[in-house]
C-alpha cells in the first residue's frame, strides 16, 4: 500500500508535473480520453485536466482509482522519472521557465502544445541551459577575477606597463585646461570636468558600492566630501569619472572588461596627475643626479606614495631603460596590488595569480613593519634565488589595518637611487618553505598536534558581487541616488 503521506511528500510543483504526465502517459497508452478516464474515476475531465498538468494535487484514493483503470500500479504513478523523453522535455523547460533566472528577464513563458515538435523544445533549452550557464560564470567571480586579472598584468607587462595613447590624450586635456606644470589643482580638474560638459558635486550619500556616480543627463559627477584613505583623493576619483566618457566605454560585458576599464581609467587619472613630460623630465634629471627616490617624485607632484611608486612602473622602462617592481602588501603579507617586469620572485597560484598571495618574510616589504620609525622609507638589498634587488618601502595605515609601498630594481641599477648606501641586507630562498614558512623543527616538534589556531575567513571571499549592468555596483541603490539628486 502507497500512504497518503508519500503523496504528499510531492511538495513542489515539478514533482506534480512529473506525476501529472506519468498519468497522461498511462491514460493515453490504454487509449483513453480525460472524459472516458474521468467517467471510470468518478471526477470531471476537467479535474483530471489539471492534475495532469501539474495544477493541482490528487487524493490518494483518486490515484488508486486511475492506476486501477489504466491497469498500472500506484507506485508506477508516483515514480519521479519522466515516462518519456517528450515529457522529460516538457518537464524540464517547465523547470527552466520557473527558474528566477528566467522570471527575472519579465519575458513570458512558452506555451507547449501537442503539435510543438521535439526539436523546437530542445532548442528552447538550449537558450536556458546558455542563459544559466551564464549566470553561473557570473556569480563565480573570485576564480574569474583573477583568472581575468592575471592576463591583464601579463599584457601590461608586455607593454612595459605604458599606454602611449592615454598619455597623449591625457596631455591634450590639460593643455586644453591650462595646466602646464606643478602639482594639478582642484580648480583645474574642474575646468577639465566643466570642458566635458560636467559639474562635479560632493555629497555625503553616495552609494556604498560606488566611488563615484556620473549622472549623463544633467551633466553631473557626484563625489565623496573628503578623500577615501588609501590615496583615492578627489582629483584621482574625478578623473577617473571623465576618463569613463573620454575612453567611450560602454557597460563592462564581463570582468574582463571590467578590469580593462578599471585600469584604463586609472591609468588616465595617473597620467593627469603626473604628466609624460614633466614626469619623465623629473626622473632623467633624478637619474642623472645619482638621486632616483619615490618621496620626491611624489612630492613634486602632489600625489601619494603609492600613485608615484606606480606611475614610475610606466614611465621608466619606456624612457629610462629600467625595469622594477612594485608592491602593496597588507600587515598579514598578502599582495594586494603588483607590478614587476624585472624577474623578482613573487608567490603564483596554479592561475599564474599572485595578488592574495603571501610574499617572502625576508622582503623588504614585510621587514619595513618591524621599523620604529615608519616616518621614512625603508632600504634593503635582498638576495633571491633570480638575483639580489634593491628595494625601497615606506609603510602607512588606513581604518582597514597597515600596508607598505615598495618599488625595487636589480641590484645593478641600485646606483641610480637614494638609499643605495644601506647596509641593510637579507636573503630569501622563497618559494622554499624553508626559507619563512616552515617552523624550526624543534617548535615544530614541541607544538604538534597541541596547537588548534581557527583561521579568519573573510566574509566577501563567499558573497557574488551584486548583480547588474556593472560589476560590483548595486544598480537598485544608484539609480534611486540619482532620483534623489535629480529631483534637487
Amino acid at each position: 500500500m502507497v500512504s497518503f503521506a508519500s503523496i504528499n511528500s510531492m511538495a513542489s510543483g515539478l514533482e506534480l508535473t512529473t506525476l501529472g504526465h506519468r498519468i497522461r502517459h498511462h491514460r493515453t497508452r490504454s487509449g483513453m480520453t480525460l472524459d472516458e478516464l474521468g467517467a471510470a474515476v468518478g471526477v470531471a475531465g476537467s479535474q483530471l485536466s489539471l492534475i495532469e498538468n501539474g495544477k493541482r494535487e490528487p487524493k490518494l484514493s483518486l490515484l488508486q482509482a486511475i492506476a486501477d483503470a489504466t491497469g498500472t500500479e500506484v507506485s508506477d504513478l508516483i515514480s519521479g522519472e519522466p515516462p518519456n523523453r517528450r515529457a522529460a522535455l516538457e518537464i524540464e523547460l517547465d523547470r527552466a521557465q520557473s527558474s528566477s533566472v528566467f522570471r527575472q528577464l519579465g519575458i513570458a513563458p512558452v506555451r507547449v502544445s501537442k503539435g510543438m515538435p521535439d526539436e523546437t523544445i530542445e532548442s528552447i533549452l538550449g537558450l536556458h541551459r546558455e542563459l544559466h550557464r551564464r549566470e553561473r560564470e557570473a556569480i563565480a567571480t573570485p576564480e574569474e577575477a583573477r583568472r581575468a586579472n592575471t592576463e591583464l598584468r601579463l599584457k601590461m607587462r608586455a607593454l612595459d606597463n605604458h599606454l602611449p595613447d592615454i598619455e597623449a590624450l591625457a596631455e591634450k586635456q590639460l593643455r586644453a585646461a591650462g595646466h602646464s606644470s606643478g602639482a594639478l589643482t582642484h580648480r583645474t580638474v574642474s575646468i577639465m570636468a566643466e570642458q566635458l560638459g560636467f559639474e562635479l558635486l560632493y555629497v555625503d550619500d553616495l552609494p556604498h558600492s560606488t566611488r563615484s556616480v556620473t549622472d549623463l543627463e544633467h551633466g553631473r559627477i557626484y563625489l565623496p566630501p573628503a578623500s577615501i584613505p588609501g590615496g583615492h583623493g578627489l582629483r584621482s576619483m574625478a578623473l577617473q569619472a571623465m576618463a569613463h566618457r573620454l575612453l567611450g566605454h560602454t557597460p563592462p560585458t564581463d570582468y574582463a572588461d571590467f578590469l580593462q576599464q578599471r585600469l584604463e581609467i586609472n591609468y588616465y587619472a595617473a597620467c593627469c596627475l603626473i604628466p609624460e613630460t614633466a614626469g619623465v623630465a623629473f626622473l632623467q634629471q633624478a637619474k642623472k643626479d645619482r638621486n632616483l627616490a619615490v618621496e620626491d617624485f611624489r612630492d613634486a607632484f602632489g600625489v601619494t606614495h603609492e600613485a608615484a611608486g606606480m606611475r614610475m612602473t610606466n614611465l621608466m622602462t619606456t624612457h629610462l631603460d629600467m625595469r622594477l617592481h612594485f608592491l602593496r602588501v597588507d600587515e598579514s603579507g598578502a599582495l594586494t596590488r603588483v607590478y614587476e617586469n624585472d624577474d623578482l620572485p613573487l608567490p603564483m597560484d596554479v592561475t599564474g595569480s599572485v595578488e592574495g598571495l603571501t610574499v617572502c618574510r625576508k622582503f623588504s616589504a614585510r621587514a619595513a613593519f618591524s621599523q620604529r620609525n615608519r616616518t621614512t622609507e625603508h632600504y634593503q638589498y635582498t638576495d633571491t634565488p633570480s638575483g639580489t634587488f634593491w628595494c625601497s618601502t615606506q609603510t602607512g595605515s588606513t581604518d582597514g589595518g597597515g600596508f607598505s609601498i615598495t618599488v625595487g630594481v636589480p641590484f645593478d641599477d641600485a646606483r641610480w637611487w637614494r638609499g643605495r648606501e644601506t647596509t641593510d641586507r637579507a636573503q630569501s630562498t622563497c618559494p622554499d618553505e624553508a626559507c619563512c614558512r616552515r617552523p624550526p623543527a624543534g617548535i615544530a616538534e614541541r607544538w604538534s598536534h597541541k596547537a588548534w589556531p581557527s583561521a579568519r575567513v573573510h566574509t566577501h571571499m563567499f558573497s557574488p558581487l551584486p548583480r547588474g549592468a556593472f560589476p560590483g555596483v548595486d544598480d537598485n541603490e544608484v539609480y534611486s541616488f540619482l532620483d534623489r539628486h535629480a529631483a534637487q
